[in-house]
């Protein structure tokens, strides 16, 4: 029979084995994390862009570490945000998140001093293109003071293998249509969202060029919409969309009353604004493929890609063709431009057919298909979990 006083020395030793192996479970996963194709950090992971593209890393054998903020994701108190627990249970596999600003160095430092990373993937940003507008200072803080430092940690760090979330807003205003790599960036950007951009880019060409070991490659997104073929994830917004495909889902599934669209007057087909939309997905895949980039010798410095279809499709025709999709009728009415927008944007990627073997496959059908299928089945977003 124990006595007291040895069951007591019992417990006593029984707590510390198990607390260090609660502090060695780090360890023991970043151990794990050098199997495969190497260990990605995932800036603004928890996002809808950032989301989808961990799926398609792990998916592709990549290890995964996300670091998100949450101001623009939806996650109960202390808890791993719902969107990356859906991404864990589409691929069966575990991701390591941390809630981190990407403007905290120490936090950031605490993360690369944990974790052996190989490349980084940088999404963190505030992103839309009206509230920029309105609110400009916090867009300059976040986007070009985070990455800045970021990129200081990453330096540090010895971690210099990067894939840039940049955006077509770096053109401008186009002067030609559709938009090629060459054309000219920074001069005529109608909004601080597309300024932060330019500048993150001209950020990272400076640093190329101090430093040769630097490989970076700015993928400048047209419009992603769409969601996951699966329904479990997709665009969660904040608020009311800034974007027009949330806003045409929430419509349709009657979380919102009505779409306003912004001008008929445009020199375009219908009066409408034209942009080049590209499947969420297809978007996430021309990650990987700039990873792939990294292992060519020949790759130094840094390179511009962008990414979308080649085609451009007007609000009217986005509308027409989710109404399709979905079954339902969408009510919209017209109102006033809206500051910073332009008539029509979109893209010619063929420098990224060719050099990164990346294409858009997915159509209009599948961006509003997939979009409905994501809403109808979470018409108040990852807040119904």
């Amino acid at each position: 029979m124990i006595s007291i006083t040895n069951g007591i020395y019992t417990l006593a030793s029984i707590y510390y084995v198990i607390i260090p192996i609660g502090y060695l479970t780090k360890w023991w996963f970043t151990e794990k994390e050098m199997a495969g194709k190497g260990l990605v950090l995932v800036t603004g992971g928890a996002g809808y862009v950032g989301s989808h593209t961990i799926i398609e890393l792990l998916n592709s054998n990549y290890s995964v570490v996300a670091i998100d903020n949450l101001v623009n994701c939806y996650a109960e108190k202390n808890q791993k945000p719902e969107s990356l627990k859906r991404v864990e249970k589409i691929t069966g596999k575990q991701i390591v998140f941390y809630n981190v600003d990407i403007r905290d160095k120490l936090a950031l430092e605490k993360v690369f001093k944990t974790h052996k990373i190989d490349f980084v993937i940088h999404f963190a940003a505030l992103k839309a293109v009206g509230e920029s507008v309105q609110i400009p200072l916090m867009y300059y803080q976040n986007n070009i003071a985070g990455s800045s430092t970021l990129f200081q940690v990453m330096s540090d760090f010895s971690v210099k293998k990067l894939v840039f979330s940049s955006s077509a807003t770096v053109y401008g205003t186009p002067q030609y249509l559709p938009i090629t790599e060459e054309h000219i960036t920074g001069q005529g950007c109608t909004n601080p969202y597309g300024k932060t951009k330019y500048f993150v880019e001209e950020i990272l060409k400076d640093v190329c060029t101090s430093d040769k070991e630097w490989q970076v490659i700015l993928l400048r997104y047209f419009n992603p919409v769409g969601a996951h073929e699966s329904g479990l994830i997709g665009e969660n917004p904040s608020g009311i969309p800034n974007n027009l495909m949330p806003y045409i889902s929430q419509v349709a599934v009657g979380r919102r009353d009505c779409l306003k669209i912004f001008g008929d007057d445009y020199e375009t087909p219908d009066g409408t604004g034209v942009r080049d939309y590209i499947h969420i997905t297809d978007l996430a895949s021309g990650h990987l493929k700039a990873l792939h980039k990294f292992k060519d010798p020949s790759f130094v410095g840094w390179k511009a890609y962008n990414l979308g279809t080649g085609k451009g499709c007007s609000v009217l025709e986005m509308v027409k063709a989710f109404e399709k999709a979905s079954g339902r009728k969408i009510k919209y009415e017209i109102v006033e431009r809206r500051d910073g927008d332009v008539a029509a944007s979109y893209a010619d990627p063929s420098l990224a057919n060719i050099e990164l073997d990346w294409v858009a496959h997915k159509s209009i059908h599948d961006m509003c298909a997939d979009t409905w299928n994501w809403q109808v089945n979470n018409p108040k977003g990852f807040e119904q979990s």
